[in-house]
């Protein structure tokens, strides 16, 4: 990454603006690995479209007289281009979030009939089972396709940077900073050099800014500082005249933010927020969710559960459950519940080895070696196998499947001692029951920095959906075996 200085050679043609019929312009700002990814998105979803209406035909009964296979080709087409409408096949991640392509494909299904009304009029161009049958497995299975397609593309940006979308970052250098860490987060954009407002005059030298960015090659422009430029649509236009994209980032945000939209009021934009999550109606959603996989696993797992049990006891002196006191919903105190692991003084000797804690922040206790944890408790821990107890706090309401992890007392008391902070930031983890998984295990497990934590805890509460908490309990099954950031 690199800053672009104002001695950077410039271009000859600097405001030889593209013409806005060249049909070129709309795919320049997209990379060559932006449109090998379009492309395979759309390879697959074909794929996808021809399976599910096959199998839909071979499940249904076809009319007398249709030639369904005669026809997949503009059902496909017709699917495909509903999807592309939709912007289904653009450059941002979660291109599978299954309302809107519930909708797209709902859509697509219209407009098929409509076009099977014209194709054989009164007539029923392929039996109801099989439209019904097709519309469910296209949903299905574009769904799971794109799914497991961004995972894929998450873990080759992890590992291979050249897949991560090239871009450069306009602003004040600590907005800059700011917006920095938010990407390193997402892991979907590489920064390619940065144009520091300290030191570029925006109202005279804005050409030769612009000149710069476009020699970069990059496929879109972050705006960090969005107060400090005046002339905003002079910078968009010509941006998106060079083919690139522009994104206001709000750095005065300092929690993650629910969905948004784009909503105008006569000429001007605002951005309206979703309505908060877990309150209500969507509480009782998840409660009832809850109760029911709990109960489920509880008799699915109770042969396991037996078996530590007994051998919890005949290795170790001691109790089989451990019971600590931690903070819940609204700070009230509760007895979690786990498999002990630990050797029966551990809280004695937990004081000594303070000293070795190893979060950032001290709010959360972890040790890698920490010698209390017993043979039997280290494989119990490398598996998570310790906090499958904890489903009965899940039954008696006291916690949720998913959710921010309830701190013990130490660490809650460490968290509010700076009580601004706590007041503005942390007080949103109490609102809601807290989980026996949630998204910093599966996140960031492995971080020792207690604000990274807290981090992934506002997201998941500012964004929650019962889609996300499946997704959290799969993904918490692949971070289990393959024993991602285990202690």
């Amino acid at each position: 990454m690199t800053d672009l200085k104002k001695n950077t050679p410039t271009t000859s043609n600097l405001w030889q603006t593209e013409d806005i019929r060249a049909m070129q312009l709309s795919m320049r700002w997209r990379t060559p690995i932006a449109i090998l990814r379009s492309i395979v998105m759309l390879g697959l979803d074909a794929l996808m479209l021809y399976g599910s209406w096959t199998i839909a035909d071979r499940i249904g009964i076809v009319t007398s007289g249709s030639h369904l296979a005669l026809t997949t080709a503009p059902i496909v087409a017709i699917t495909i281009g509903t999807l592309a409408a939709s912007g289904f096949y653009g450059t941002d991640d979660k291109l599978h979030r299954f309302a809107k392509l519930f909708k797209a494909l709902t859509l697509a299904q219209v407009v098929i009939l409509i076009a099977a009304f014209f194709y054989q009029p009164g007539l029923w161009w392929v039996s109801r089972l099989v439209f019904i049958i097709a519309w469910l497995l296209n949903f299905v299975s574009i769904g799971l396709a794109r799914f497991l397609f961004d995972s894929v593309n998450i873990q080759l940006r992890k590992h291979y940077p050249i897949f991560k979308q090239s871009i450069v970052l306009v602003g004040h250098p600590e907005d800059i900073e700011k917006v920095r860490k938010l990407l390193d987060r997402s892991q979907q954009f590489r920064i390619d050099s940065t144009i520091d407002l300290s030191v570029w005059d925006i109202h005279t030298q804005l050409e030769q800014m612009i000149a710069r960015i476009r020699a970069r090659k990059v496929s879109e422009v972050f705006i960090c500082s969005q107060q400090l430029i005046d002339n905003q649509i002079i910078l968009f236009w010509n941006l998106k005249a060079a083919g690139i994209h522009l994104r206001m980032v709000p750095t005065d945000l300092q929690l993650p933010q629910r969905s948004a939209e784009i909503k105008m009021i006569e000429e001007i934009p605002t951005v309206r927020f979703k309505s908060l999550p877990i309150f209500g109606i969507s509480f009782w959603l998840k409660r009832i969710f809850d109760l029911t996989a709990s109960s489920i696993l509880l008799i699915v797992l109770s042969p396991l559960l037996i078996t530590i049990a007994i051998v919890v006891n005949k290795t170790s002196s001691g109790s089989i459950f451990y019971k600590q006191d931690r903070v819940g919903l609204k700070g009230h105190r509760f007895k979690v519940w786990k498999f002990r692991t630990m050797v029966a003084n551990a809280n004695e000797l937990q004081q000594a080895l303070e000293a070795q804690n190893e979060v950032k922040g001290g709010v959360l206790f972890k040790i890698k070696e920490d010698p209390r944890i017993t043979k039997v408790g280290k494989f119990l821990r490398k598996y998570s196998l310790d906090e499958l107890p904890q489903l009965f706090n899940v039954l008696q309401g006291q916690m949720s499947l998913v959710g921010p992890r309830p701190l013990a007392i130490r660490d809650y008391e460490l968290s509010i001692q700076n009580t601004e902070q706590f007041t503005h930031d942390r007080f949103l983890r109490y609102e809601v029951l807290p989980g026996v998984t949630g998204l910093w295990q599966v996140k960031g497990r492995a971080s020792t920095d207690s604000e990274e934590i807290f981090y992934w805890d506002m997201v998941y509460i500012l964004q929650w959906s019962l889609a996300l908490d499946v997704k959290i309990l799969l993904a918490t099954i692949k971070v289990v075996l393959l024993r991602e950031g285990s202690y």
